[in-house]
C-alpha cells in the first residue's frame, strides 16, 4: 500500500470533500490545486498513480488533518518535526490524534474490521521509532484500520 491508497482509503473513510482535502493540505504546508489532488487518485495501472504521493506530502497531509479537527497551536505557526519512519505506523499515529482516539478506539475499529489485536500490540505500534519496543505497523493493519474507521463514520 502507497501513501495515494492511504490518502485514498482515508478521505473515503472520512468523508473528506475534495475543497477540504485542499484545506487541510494548506493547513500541513503544501499548496495543491483540486486538479492537482485529482491527479493523485488516478491510476495509470494497477500499481502506478499518475501523480505519486511523497512521505513528505503524506505527512504534512498528516499534520494538516491534526490543524484541520483541533486547531491550530498557540503562537504563529504549527511547527511538526518531520519522520522519515513508516508510513503506516504515521497514519495511525497522526490520525489517533486528530480524532482523538485511544488505543482502545482502534482496536476497536481493527475489530470492526474483523482483525483483534491487544493492547500491547498497539502501544508498539504506536511508540517512537528506535524504542525498544517500537513494532512497525504492516499494510494489513493500516487497511484494516481505515476499514474499521470506515464502517464507524460512513455506518458502512
Amino acid at each position: 500500500m502507497n501513501n495515494n491508497d492511504r490518502l485514498k482509503r482515508l478521505r473515503y473513510a472520512l468523508d473528506i470533500k475534495d475543497t477540504d482535502i485542499v484545506k487541510i493540505f494548506k493547513f500541513g504546508g503544501v499548496d495543491i490545486t483540486k486538479e492537482e489532488f485529482r491527479e493523485m487518485l488516478i491510476k495509470k495501472n494497477d500499481e502506478e498513480y499518475e501523480v505519486e504521493l511523497t512521505n513528505e506530502q503524506f505527512e504534512r497531509f498528516l499534520n494538516g488533518l491534526i490543524i484541520s479537527q483541533r486547531g491550530a497551536r498557540e503562537g504563529d505557526e504549527p511547527v511538526f518535526e518531520l519522520h522519515n519512519g513508516n508510513a503506516n505506523n504515521l497514519l495511525l499515529k497522526k490520525v489517533k490524534i486528530a480524532l482523538s482516539l485511544t488505543s482502545d478506539d482502534i482496536i476497536e475499529y481493527l475489530d470492526l474490521a474483523g482483525v483483534r489485536v491487544s493492547k500491547g500490540e498497539i502501544s508498539a505500534i504506536l511508540r517512537k521509532e528506535g524504542h525498544r519496543n517500537y513494532k512497525p505497523c504492516g499494510d494489513r493493519y493500516a487497511r484494516n484500520f481505515l476499514k474499521g474507521l470506515m464502517i464507524e463514520h460512513r455506518g458502512e
